[in-house]
Formats: C-alpha cells, structure tokens, sequence
C-alpha cells in the first residue's frame, strides 16, 4: 500500500467519493484514481462509491482495486433502474438516489433488507420526499449541493428523525473536502454517524 501524504487534519469520514471506473460521468477528472485518493487520506473513514451503471461490467477489478488500499467498497445507486444490479454486488454500503416516487422509496426498502447501510444521497436535488423515507437510512448533508438548495427548508425539519453522513460527492481531486457541508452540518445541529469505525 503506498505511503499516506495527508498534509491536513483528516475528516473523520468521507463514503461518497467518486473515482475513473465511474464511466460517463463527465465530472470525473482523469486524476480522480483510487490510488490518489488512498495517498490523499482526506478523511480517517473513507469509501469509494462509484455509479453502478459505471462498474456493472468491470466489477471484479473495482472491488479489487478499492480492496487493495484498504477502503470501503460502496455503489451509487440510480433509483430502482440499477437497484437488481447493486443488490448482486458484495458491496459493504449503498449511497441511494430516491427521487419522489413510490418504487423509488420500495427500492430504498429493498436495500435496507440486506442489513447494510444506506444512504439517500443529495435529497434536495431530485427532490425526495424525506417523510416518504424508512427512518433507518441514513441522510447526506452533501458537499456538493448544500449550497444549492435552502438547507434549512430542505433537511432542517428532519435533524430529529434521520441519522446523517457528510459527505465530499467528489468527483475529482480539489474536490476532496467537505468545508460546505460540515457547516451546514453544525448550524443545523447534526451530529454524524461514523460508519465502519473499525477502519
């Protein structure tokens, strides 16, 4: 395993984190390896969610790849469309889109059957209808987008029923941060759930 270089204080935890085996994703940067994010170490609990459309047919070498540096292996799931395929992958978490429909939040339920954590990703974005989501998922206050959306409208009215993760949703190397959302985090009172701590 290649010697960390952490030059920063390391977040206590990053699991939305995307790499190159996220094929077709535009924002991904041709830098953004998995092998740079091991030797970055932006975070002390840190998983690679790659889109599961993006490692369906090269699934093998991914979860080798992230394996071998001693990470978390996640999958972003897009909805139900790629839910049968991201139940068949020996995965340790799933970072879920739910938009507002009802096989949307059955497809939630179907993920939380396999006793692993899942996390309703960037609510805000599509919208979900947070009342609609099992209390057992886990909600994202994302790097990304939290500075889109009025948060306090957004996630404010549900800080007492969800647990949630913070989260950098990079997509490439001057994304691994999280200063955004762990400040929406602390106005809004959130304390995160550290999953993995054994890591």
């Amino acid at each position: 395993m290649p010697q960390t270089l952490s030059i920063v204080p390391q977040l206590p935890q990053d699991l939305h984190v995307h790499t190159v085996f996220s094929k077709g994703d535009s924002s991904v940067a041709p830098e953004q390896t998995i092998a740079l994010i091991a030797q970055v170490a932006h975070a002390r609990i840190l998983g690679i969610s790659d889109h599961t459309d993006g490692i369906a047919d090269n699934f093998p070498a991914y979860e080798k790849e992230v394996r071998k540096y001693g990470l978390r292996l996640g999958t972003e799931v897009d909805g139900t469309k790629w839910l049968a395929t991201a139940l068949a992958m020996p995965v340790d978490y799933y970072v879920y889109h739910c938009r507002d429909k009802a096989e949307e939040y059955e497809g939630a339920e179907r993920l939380l059957a396999t006793g692993k954590p899942v996390i309703i990703a960037h609510p805000a974005v599509f919208p979900t209808d947070l009342s609609k989501v099992p209390p057992e998922c886990l909600v994202e206050v994302s790097n990304r987008y939290s500075w889109k959306d009025d948060w306090r409208v957004s996630l404010g009215p549900w800080v007492s029923r969800f647990r949630f993760v913070v989260s950098s949703d990079a997509h490439q190397p001057s994304w691994l941060n999280q200063t955004y959302a762990r400040y929406v985090a602390a106005a809004l009172g959130i304390r995160e759930t550290l999953l993995f701590p054994e890591s």
